[in-house]
């Protein structure tokens, strides 16, 4: 019986696979969206969102901790700066898992894992919401005055 068993082993020793992991995690932050198998991606998930909780508290024994796991201070500095920032109100569920395909040699189920808010939405949402309040407002879709006239 496998009672009180968190997490599946993939077929890996421990410190591989804690390895596997960081470094996965360390991909996704970077990336924004990888494609992995369906267990991998399931299990990088719980990971991936308590460095994102990190990155949210900000502070210097958080930094130090997501230093300690992530394998880039590039990618530690990205999620503390850029990530963080844009899951600011968001309480939880940073990651989405969609299925992509099955993988041609073994047949393996594989998703691409990634983060909800990408860098162009936010910066989509942010341009809108300064056009908005400089009083300008969002061009209607209008029918070209020779169109209205002819029916």
């Amino acid at each position: 019986m496998r009672h009180r068993k968190k997490g599946r082993q993939l077929g890996r020793k421990t410190k591989h696979r804690w390895a596997l992991f960081r470094s996965l995690v360390t991909s996704l932050l970077d990336h924004e969206r990888i494609e992995t198998t369906e267990a991998k991606a399931k299990e990088i998930r719980g990971f991936t969102e308590r460095m994102i909780t990190l990155g949210k508290q900000g502070d210097l024994p958080a930094r130090r901790r997501a230093l300690g796991f992530l394998r880039s201070k590039g990618v530690v500095s990205k999620l503390f700066d850029d990530v963080a920032a844009r899951f600011r109100d968001r309480p939880g569920g940073y990651t989405r898992l969609i299925k992509t395909r099955r993988r041609v040699g073994d047949t393996a189920a594989l998703v691409a894992i990634e983060l909800v808010t990408k860098k162009t939405d936010v910066t989509q949402a942010k341009a809108d919401a300064s056009e908005t309040e400089k009083g300008g407002k969002k061009a209607a879709k209008t029918t070209p005055p020779s169109a209205s006239k002819a029916s």
